[in-house]
């Protein structure tokens, strides 16, 4: 779920593949990246069930040797950035979401990573219990279980 900062109002969400006629909408001034360039790799987006408005978008990997999805990026819409964001949550759904197909994927061997922006790297650690590997954060076992409980959406 996600939270509309200005009532309090907590919404359900979907997070699903972005399809071709999504990245119409898709622009890098409203998600920071060009993610023309990660058409190679699984891309999801964040909506409110029953709208059509992108909140926010993820694109991983999965490295099966390391039984490990490597989170390349992620990024919420302009409007949802910062100290006056409407909506709260949109990063945890989505990284929760990793957890779970990672989960799907290697079981008990499941672990999510992704290399934050330097500014954001201790945020991630304090709001999503992510642990330090070299360059990377990452997320396994116990705490990543925790971190899918209080992110689920279904």
């Amino acid at each position: 779920m996600v939270t509309n900062i200005a009532s309090g109002e907590s919404h359900r969400i979907e997070i699903i593949p972005v399809v071709g006629e999504d990245f119409g909408s898709i622009t890098k001034e409203r998600f920071w990246f060009n993610w023309n360039e990660e058409k190679n790799n699984e891309i999801y987006k964040i909506q409110i069930k029953g709208k059509k408005e992108i909140l926010g978008l993820m694109s991983f990997e999965i490295i099966k040797s390391e039984s490990r999805i490597s989170i390349r990026l992620l990024a919420v819409s302009k409007e949802n950035r910062g100290k006056n964001k409407k909506y709260d949550n949109i990063v945890g759904c989505l990284i929760a979401f990793s957890g779970k197909e990672s989960i799907k994927l290697f079981g008990e061997w499941a672990c999510i990573s992704l290399i934050p922006k330097t500014k954001l790297k201790e945020h991630y650690q304090t709001k999503y219990s992510m642990l330090k590997a070299g360059k990377s954060l990452f997320l396994d076992g116990e705490e990543l279980v925790e971190l899918i409980r209080k992110y689920d959406y279904e």
